[in-house]
């Protein structure tokens, strides 16, 4: 795809964000953030030669969720400052309430209604990968609709029922109108990592 035409890295909520110099707090985001930079190593989360970063991660928290911030991709270990608390979302109306120390990915729609079609479910990791994309596509993975462009609340709806069509708190999907978007999720981070560790081994 050319990086012109590329839909990549825009926030399409509305973003009402409350700034704090404070970043978050989490028993387990050492732990995500040593995954993320594993995931960067691998080329499944950085940034283009136009600078657009790609690839998000997440943690379970309250209500919400603490993720990667926007416009990081191109940064390899984060830190608890590349992160940000998402407190709620609202699908009808479009909009994201967060707070941090950096503004929230333009995927935490999507991450949320994850986390709330499925009460196990305390990781979410969201991956590039072109040649792997295709690969899932072809082998018949479980897919969202290619009508559907990512960050919408239609991709989160649509990914929401996947996750619920499914028993088990662990899986991997594959974001069929987001170019390179597949999307892990687990019971626990490593659960969540491995999902993509499988695929990429066979």
């Amino acid at each position: 795809m050319s990086e012109s035409l590329r839909d990549e890295g825009v926030i399409k909520y509305r973003a009402i964000h409350k700034n704090s110099s404070s970043p978050p707090v989490h028993i387990n985001l050492n732990q995500l953030d040593e995954v993320r930079t594993k995931l960067f190593d691998l080329g499944l989360v950085g940034a283009y030669s136009d600078g657009i970063g790609y690839g998000n991660v997440s943690i379970r928290n309250g209500n919400g969720c603490i993720i990667s911030g926007t416009s990081t991709g191109a940064v390899r270990a984060l830190g608890a400052g590349g992160y940000c608390y998402v407190r709620s979302f609202d699908l009808k109306l479009n909009s994201v309430n967060t707070e941090g120390p950096i503004l929230a990915s333009s995927e935490s729609m999507t991450h949320c209604a994850i986390y709330q079609a499925h009460s196990s479910v305390q990781c979410v990791l969201h991956i590039h990968n072109r040649a792997l994309w295709q690969k899932l596509l072809d082998n018949g993975y479980e897919s969202t609709s290619a009508d559907i462009p990512y960050g919408t609340p239609q991709m989160a709806l649509s990914m929401a029922t996947l996750v619920r069509s499914k028993l088990a708190p662990s899986n991997l999907l594959v974001m069929a109108g987001h170019d390179e978007g597949i999307v892990a999720y687990g019971h626990t981070i490593s659960s969540a990592f491995d999902q993509i560790k499988a695929v990429l081994n066979n």
